[in-house]
């Protein structure tokens, strides 16, 4: 896929995967389906669901490491700041052509601009959580992710 197809796609999935509904359920079962899928396919990835506050759900499959974790935190402090996927805000860097870590801006310790964390958005209430898969190059932790949302999405019904 090219550059311009892939952010074409990322720009037209950023609101097609809002949920009408999320709970701690949600979180469980959205977690649960992405680690399973990990799992089947033997990927060796962290996945985390967070809200601002709380860390949802957290699974470490074989083969992750400490640094998966890490990613995964760095990952969804990304998204949760710009309200987007990090594979939406990579492509649009990359198509710009900014250093997001300039200095100034974004703090390479805390952020990480790398495919793997979308936003779990709610209709008509916004960004509610972030769901993140690390361990993988960044389009693979991404449609994992997104994989795991369109599940949960059809789950209810929409």
């Amino acid at each position: 896929m090219t550059d311009d197809a892939w952010l074409t796609r990322l720009e037209a999935e950023h609101s097609a995967l809002d949920l009408p509904r999320f709970d701690r359920a949600d979180a469980w079962r959205l977690g649960s389906s992405i680690a399973e899928r990990a799992l089947a396919e033997g990927h060796p990835v962290a996945i985390d669901v967070r809200t601002a506050s709380v860390v949802l759900f957290h699974a470490s499959m074989p083969g992750a490491t400490a640094d998966n974790d890490d990613w995964a935190r760095r990952k969804a402090a990304t998204a949760f700041r710009f309200e987007t996927s990090t594979a939406l805000l990579e492509a649009r860097v990359a198509a710009g052509g900014r250093d997001m870590f300039e200095p100034g801006w974004l703090d390479p310790a805390e952020y990480a601009v790398a495919g793997g964390a979308v936003p779990v958005r709610v209709t008509g209430v916004g960004v509610v959580a972030v769901a993140t898969v690390s361990g993988l190059p960044s389009a693979d932790d991404h449609e994992l992710v997104v994989h795991g949302l369109t599940e949960l999405r059809a789950r209810h019904g929409s």
